[in-house]
């Protein structure tokens, strides 16, 4: 027979936030208040008392908050979270016998019933020693804290070797002139494909052919020849102190620089010369090229992520991104890392955050949801989504709801993105200036990371290659000359909202959202909130004819009581409106904008105005 070995009897049980029973870290953003609720269930009906334990990871003292009761023996308490880098909370609970003795008093005096004994116990109760010796501690669970730019940012992906002069590879110093353009339609991060030197073997030429003409650039990401692999720069971009300048300046101007992390090798790179264990053999002996049926890619060697000499690579590839951290890069996109070891990932961010907790790094896995999860739970701190391919208002509607429901976003933050180098989606093809509006509107203001591939979103390129979900002539493969000052650029309406997300706290997060009905099913209508912060969007998913109908707010999702009228500013023509009931007449024409956002107030004459005519907004 056994031993007991736990006399304790509080139960602490359910505790939230957690991500699979406390084996993966919790993610939140410097300056958050961390909310931990708890079951606590004891035996009998003595008082019980608890709280929760929390301190940065390394910390030798422990910080204390005590746990309030809720109902049906649920207890919160909460936290601040002041610093970036893992932190480590638990819960614990005991017995009070202070406030079981209280309440036996108490109820004793209101029968008329004698407590001298009861009263003499208290004299001489000593309940700190027991207790302390009967506290019941759960498991130590992790947090992760990261910058704010983790949960807010807008992204701007270009290829510098398109941005120089007309049939000129372009360099670091051209983009930094052209900064201004990108930092005036508001984005705060700029994100540059692979900058490493191209290979030559098998390099592909325009529209990813097998032949290359003498001066095709090659795809960035066939990377290293004989000058170098992942930390070296391509010759034509410049050198690494032109990175680090460029860099400079764009922190200036409210940018950070991020880097495109592709682990993957051209037939070129020296590790195939020094390393040729890391790679995938053939029986021939030859090393295995890329390949995604029916696609080939000759110009690309995988690594071998279980290959003998597996821990040296592994550090080796760690190292990558130390190098570029000395350099002065903190964001990286990492490309398709659902193709390599999860374990490695799992490794590597660790090691990486260790030093650098306040490095970021976005998932690009275009793949199963539960594969997305599992690099989001090893550590990346965003993700690509599906967001992408859902276009209709019941697909939008079901895919937010998932992305914001716990305990997924306790450590999956979703970035939409409405096109990318790779994808042109079938939408887009149209070239409808609506649909192009329509897709920007969503992506920003149905999640708060997003991020766009430019100049061709903002000039609308929406050509692609037959029966392709994928662009002609694509930068990929061949440089290509923008015309910045196209008065067809939607530069400007990408500044406006960008300025909505900056001015609107509501906007800067994905969880607090509610949907709410209108009278035409082409109308997609919800509200994000943020303490008193209140917006609401409203798109017409309809890009070619005006919809109209009547949106019905939810009350309480718009911070307003039933019946209560209402103040909607219109934040970007400027116009104030006042609506009596919670019901909004809207109508949007996609020909002039496909949607419309408003800050919705409770106005100061909510309790006086009931008979006004509902609010009527046109568009």
């Amino acid at each position: 027979m056994g031993t007991p070995v736990d006399s304790t009897r509080v139960l602490i049980e359910g505790i939230s936030p957690e991500v699979d029973g406390g084996r993966y870290a919790v993610k939140r953003v410097i300056g958050d208040r961390v909310v931990v609720e708890c079951d606590l269930v004891a035996d009998g009906h003595d008082a019980i008392a608890g709280r929760v334990v929390f301190r940065r990871a390394g910390d030798s003292l422990w910080q204390r908050a005590p746990l309030e009761p809720l109902e049906n023996d649920r207890w919160r308490s909460s936290f601040v979270v002041d610093a970036v880098g893992r932190w480590e909370y638990a819960v614990e609970a005991w017995i009070d016998r202070r406030e079981t003795l209280r309440r036996a008093i108490v109820k004793k005096r209101e029968a008329g019933q004698d407590v001298s004994v009861e009263l003499v116990m208290a004299e001489r109760l000593d309940a700190t020693k027991r207790e302390l010796d009967r506290v019941s501690r759960s498991a130590v669970l992790s947090l992760v804290v990261d910058p704010l730019r983790a949960r807010f940012s807008a992204w701007y992906e270009l290829f510098p070797r398109s941005w120089g002069p007309p049939e000129e590879h372009g360099t670091f110093r051209d983009v930094e002139e052209k900064l201004d353009y990108v930092a005036r339609m508001g984005f705060d991060v700029l994100y540059f494909p692979p900058i490493h030197p191209v290979g030559r073997s098998f390099r592909k030429g325009p529209n990813n052919t097998l032949t290359a003409r003498p001066g095709d650039p090659g795809s960035p990401w066939a990377i290293g020849d004989e000058s170098g692999g992942h930390t070296a720069v391509h010759r034509a971009l410049g050198t690494l102190e032109d990175l680090r300048r460029l860099t400079r300046a764009a922190r200036a101007k409210g940018l950070e620089i991020a880097l495109d992390v592709a682990f993957q090798a051209s037939p070129d790179h020296p590790w195939v010369r020094q390393h040729p264990d890391w790679f995938f053999r053939r029986p021939d002996g030859t090393i295995q090229y890329a390949e995604n049926p029916p696609k080939k890619y000759q110009d690309v060697y995988p690594f071998d992520f279980e290959c003998e000499d597996w821990r040296s690579l592994w550090s080796e590839l760690r190292d990558v991104f130390f190098f570029w951290l000395d350099q002065g890069v903190r964001i990286f996109r990492v490309d398709n890392p659902h193709t390599k070891s999860l374990r490695f990932w799992e490794w590597c961010i660790t090691e990486v955050k260790a030093k650098h907790p306040e490095t970021i790094f976005l998932s690009e896995a275009f793949t199963r949801p539960k594969v997305m999860f599992a690099l989001s739970k090893a550590g990346f701190t965003q993700s690509y989504t599906y967001f992408t391919w859902r276009t209709t208002k019941q697909e939008l509607e079901t895919y937010v709801r998932e992305l914001a429901r716990s305990p997924l976003r306790d450590h999956f933050r979703p970035n939409f993105w409405p096109n990318t180098p790779d994808i042109l989606p079938e939408h887009l093809q149209e070239g409808e200036r609506a649909t192009f509006l329509l897709r920007l509107a969503l992506a920003a203001t149905l999640s708060s990371n997003y991020g766009i591939y430019g100049p061709s979103f903002e000039l609308m390129e929406h050509v692609a290659r037959p029966g392709a979900e994928e662009y002609l002539d694509s930068e990929k493969f061949q440089l290509r000359a923008w015309n910045l000052d196209d008065p067809r650029s939607l530069r400007d309406e990408i500044a406006a909202i960008n300025r909505a997300r900056r001015d609107n706290p509501a906007l800067q997060q994905s969880e607090a959202i509610s949907f709410h009905r209108a009278d035409d099913d082409a109308l997609f209508a919800y509200s994000k909130r943020a303490e008193d912060n209140v917006v609401l969007v409203v798109a017409n998913v309809d890009p070619r004819h005006r919809r109209a109908g009547r949106v019905h707010l939810d009350p309480e999702a718009v911070d307003a009581r039933e019946g209560e009228s209402v103040e909607l500013h219109d934040v970007l023509s400027g116009e104030r409106s006042t609506s009596a009931t919670a019901s909004v007449y809207v109508e949007l024409d996609p020909a002039v904008r496909p949607y419309a956002i408003f800050v919705v107030r409770r106005s100061p004459r909510a309790r006086r105005v009931r008979s006004e005519r509902d609010f009527e907004y046109f568009l």
